[in-house]
């Protein structure tokens, strides 16, 4: 049952559900499906349902669920990331490859060195287009689980309102004397900070220690925004999660 299909609405053990749409038109189109094709569904809070194929018409799909079941790809720990805007395909690339690692919530941040320019209308659109892409990725990796996607807000800003404090909180510096390995174990949740292209700047350091955040190194190299940010949660999940 390769097929993964993220839909809305809720879903009841052995229930007929019928998608239309754009959802449709995948299963019918592109996948070219068949009445009796065994696929897999999930709506992004929590379990997924196999399900059959039962009635395909001409602008809607029909579905009959079997039961519920956990997946078990949640990772026990819960990873915020507050990544620096990139330009490009950089960014997409964080979030696809973040969500693919089972990070739990992405803060897009609008940092002094950043490129990237984003407000009112166009952060919202920035927003949408990186949910769609984490949703794929959810699709595809297996998780049940969406994470959640935060409107662009300036570094500044989110430091003044940042959630609570959680059981790490790290940013990423180079030449910083304390390896990530080297880090005590927390006990659920990390957030950690990565900059952008053009890094942090002195006063966003200062700005990050002042709010409680450790500096902490991957290495004696200096790596690209996305290669950091992809390095950075791969070793909090062998470390601490899932890829131990």
């Amino acid at each position: 049952m390769g097929n993964r299909l993220l839909v809305s609405g809720a879903l009841i053990n052995g229930a007929e559900f019928e998608l239309d749409g754009d959802r449709a038109r995948y299963l019918s189109k592109v996948l070219r499906s068949r009445v009796g094709d065994r696929l897999t569904v999930f709506n992004g809070e929590g379990p997924e349902w196999p399900a059959t194929i039962v009635r395909i018409g001409k602008n809607n799909v029909a579905l009959q669920l079997d039961d519920g079941i956990e997946a078990g790809t949640e990772s026990p720990l819960k990873i915020h990331l507050v990544q620096g805007i990139s330009r490009g395909d950089r960014m997409d690339l964080v979030v696809q490859k973040a969500t693919e690692l089972g990070v739990k919530r992405i803060t897009p941040v609008l940092t002094e060195y950043g490129v990237v320019k984003l407000s009112g209308d166009r952060a919202e659109k920035r927003r949408e287009h990186w949910q769609k892409i984490a949703n794929s990725a959810c699709e595809q990796s297996g998780r049940t689980r969406l994470p959640l996607i935060d409107t662009p807000i300036a570094l500044k800003n989110w430091f003044g309102d940042k959630p609570p404090k959680v059981d790490a909180e790290l940013i990423l510096t180079p030449a910083a004397a304390t390896p990530l390995a080297g880090l005590e174990a927390p006990q659920t949740k990390v957030c950690v900070l990565i900059g952008p292209e053009g890094g942090f700047s002195d006063t966003e350091y200062e700005d990050a220690s002042v709010c409680g955040f450790a500096s902490v190194s991957l290495g004696p190299r200096v790596l690209r925004t996305e290669s950091a940010a992809i390095a950075t949660l791969a070793v909090l999940q062998s470390l601490w999660g899932d890829l131990g």
